[in-house]
Formats: structure tokens, sequence, C-alpha cells
């Protein structure tokens, strides 16, 4: 008996009515990487470029099921599954009011308006998501509103996975390993649970952001703990507490299979595969193809299949993602140089730096003393190895310096 894989095969039936399955990928370039038969399972390629889609989709057909006369469906969200749900109250032409923090970026407000047109109503509110949610909270109970969570319920959990049914017969076997994102744990509690019971071999890893370790928490410490400080850069999936029904279905993994992901290395990531595959993905999109890098030798020789959840990117963001990249492959330095207030210094400085070393900034920081004063500078070399050379040349010519790149604080203020 497989009750819950057929449950989601139930689901991704009816998902058919909504959009195709997504592609499941073979990968020659991360394939070559990593010595492994790599296939990407293109979730950022469905309607809302989202996985959100189907657990949205799953919890709102059993509840109109259920409850014919549902007046309105609710959620609360900042980005994917906002943009899910009020995907969906357009297709089935019910009510969503969709409550969303007042800093949203104007982008996915818009973006989540055109998916739900009449259909929905956006409420701003809130600060920070805590307060949104206890908003929509609220309007459920005051107007007997159906909220559906964006990760910790049954039926959520189980559309989800659908992403297992499908790529199973798109690969036409099991793979030996599947690395999947973790934020609330929705699609990774659902693939797990759906996979274990069709195919029983299948290893899972696990991928979470570093400033966002909350699956990884609740293992160590035994059920969901909330985080003190979460990093929100990957904001998919930067989640300070994850549900207590997913962690219910995954709390039997080895906290040794949770991949820690560092933020500046998702980035390097993202680059990567615009610039070398043209697939865009948002940090939470890109966690599954960042974790291969810490599972060199767990998954070489072997097929593996990756979970690309996500590709709403914001290309405002893609000078800060260029810069957190170039910082953490050590090809781009800050310093503050405390330079001599006299003729000729700067040039002295200048004839220090390689044929590959450019200066991307150079600011004044401030008079320290009469005769000296503190320069902040950014370089930008083809090669990390390079700065161990200018650093050579610097102490041998006397110069002061400290190199501030990560010195989170600093960075922060003056970078």
């Amino acid at each position: 008996m497989k009750p819950f894989f057929e449950a989601a095969k139930a689901a991704e039936t009816a998902m058919r009515d909504l959009f195709e399955p997504t592609p499941l990928q073979r990968n020659a370039h991360l394939s070559d990487r990593f010595g492994a038969d790599i296939w990407l399972k293109r979730e950022d390629l469905s309607p809302v470029r989202s996985y959100k889609l189907r657990g949205a989709m799953n919890a709102m057909r059993k509840q109109r099921a259920n409850n014919p006369g549902q007046a309105a469906f609710v959620c609360a969200s900042a980005g994917n599954h906002a943009q899910g749900v009020a995907y969906l109250c357009s297709h089935f032409n019910v009510k969503g009011v969709i409550f969303m923090p007042v800093t949203t970026p104007q982008q996915k407000v818009d973006k989540t308006r055109i998916f739900g047109g009449d259909n929905i109503e956006i409420v701003l509110t809130g600060d920070y998501f805590d307060d949104t949610l206890k908003s929509a909270q609220e309007y459920c109970a005051k107007e007997g509103a159906h909220f559906l969570s964006p990760f910790d319920d049954p039926d959520v959990i189980e559309g989800q996975a659908s992403v297992a049914v499908e790529l199973l017969d798109q690969l036409g076997k099991a793979p030996d390993m599947l690395v999947l994102p973790v934020g609330g744990g929705g699609l990774s509690a659902g693939v797990r649970r759906a996979i274990a019971e069709a195919a029983p071999g299948t290893e899972f890893r696990f991928a979470e952001p570093a400033g966002g370790a909350s699956f990884r928490a609740a293992l160590l410490a035994g059920g969901p703990v909330k985080l003190d400080k979460v990093d929100s850069f990957v904001d998919g999936a930067a989640v300070a507490r994850i549900g207590s029904a997913p962690f219910a279905a995954l709390a039997d993994v080895s906290p040794q299979h949770v991949v820690l992901c560092p933020e500046d290395r998702i980035c390097v990531t993202i680059l990567d595969m615009l610039n070398i595959e043209g697939i865009v993905l948002e940090p939470a999109g890109a966690l599954a193809i960042d974790a291969l890098e810490d599972l060199r030798q767990d998954i070489r020789e072997k097929t593996v299949v990756c979970v690309t959840s996500g590709g709403n990117f914001d290309f405002e963001r893609l000078p800060e993602v260029k810069e957190r990249a170039q910082r953490f492959s050590g090809v781009k330095k800050y310093y503050i140089l405390r330079m001599p207030q006299r003729p000729g210094v700067l040039r002295e400085f200048l004839d220090l730096l390689g044929p590959d070393d450019d200066i991307a900034r150079f600011e004044y920081m401030k008079k320290s003393a009469r005769n000296f004063g503190s320069v902040l500078i950014g370089i930008e070399s083809s090669a990390a190895q390079n700065f161990s050379v200018l650093e050579a040349k610097l102490d041998r010519a006397g110069f002061v310096y400290r190199d501030i790149t990560t010195d989170e604080t600093l960075a922060e203020f003056i970078v």
C-alpha cells in the first residue's frame, strides 16, 4: 500500500487542468563539473515560476469540495505563495484576500495583482511578516474565510508531493539521490514522503540557507524552534521556524544530511546558472544546486535530481548578487588604507597594483591626523591569489591597511 503516494498522484492529476508538468532536464554543465548524472526539476518554470502553486492548488480544491459555499480564501505572503494563491483565485473564480507586508517590493505586489485580477484584494499591512500573518488570521476569524498556509498544512504538503510523482515518471526510474531546498518544509516533507513510499532506495539531502537554518535547529533540538536571528537574503527559504506538520514528516532526518549554504556562495551559484546556462533562479531556487558543492563525494557517479524551486528573481538585486559573489570568490576586496598626506603617494600606491587589478571604489573617509588620511578602497582582480601579491607589496612599501571584506559590520555601513 502506498496511500500517501496515491494521494499525491491524485493531486498531480488534478493539476493538469491548471498546468503541464514542469520539465525534468539533464544538466551537462553540472554533470561534468561534479562527475555525476545531474537533473534539474524545473519548478521555476511553473506558471507562477515556483512550486508554491501546487500546495495551494491542492488545499484550495479540497476545501472547495468539502465546503462548496466557502466565502473567500486568504493568505499572508510577500512572494511566491501570494502569487500562487492569486493565480488560483482567478482560475477557480473565487475571492481571495492577499495580506502582504508594507515593505513588499512593488514588483511583487504588481505581479500578484496581475495573476489575481478582479478576484483578489491585496492588503498591505505590517512592517514585518509576523504582523502581516496576525492580520490575515484575524480577518479569517472575523469573516469566516479559509486561511491557506504556505507550508504548515497536510493538504499543502500533499500538493507539493506532486513534484515527486512527476519526476519519477519523467526520469523513468528512481534517482540515487534527491536534493531538496528547505524553508518552511512543505516541499521537502511532501516529496520525501512520496518518494519513500514509491522508491525507498533513494537517498535525500536537504539544503537550507546558513542564515536561516531552522530545519537543522529543529533536528538538533528534537522539535521546531524559533531562530533568534534570520538572514533574509534567501527570502523564499529564510524561515525562522520550520512548520510543525512538515517537521513531523522529517523528524528522522540526520542533521548530517542537511547542507547549510552560505548566502554569498548562493550568489555565485545564481550567477553561474545565469551566465552559463541562461537559467534565472531566485536565491531559494538555487539552494539545491548550491548544496552540490558540499556533496561532491556523496554524489559522484550517481543519478541526482535537484529541485530548482523558484525563479522569481528581481533583477534590481543583480548588483548585490554580483558584489556578494565576487567577495565570496575572493576576486574583490575592500581595504581601509592609511595614506600619508604628501605629494606622489597616490602614484606610489597605483604603481603597486598588478596588471589585472582594477580599482572599483576609492573614497577618502576622513582625515584621521594632519599627516595621514583614511581611504576606503575596493579592488577587483582576475584571481584571488593576486591579492596576496598586492598585500606583500603594500607591506614592503610600508603602507598601513586593513582588509574589511569579511567584516560584516563595517561592510554593512560603509561598503
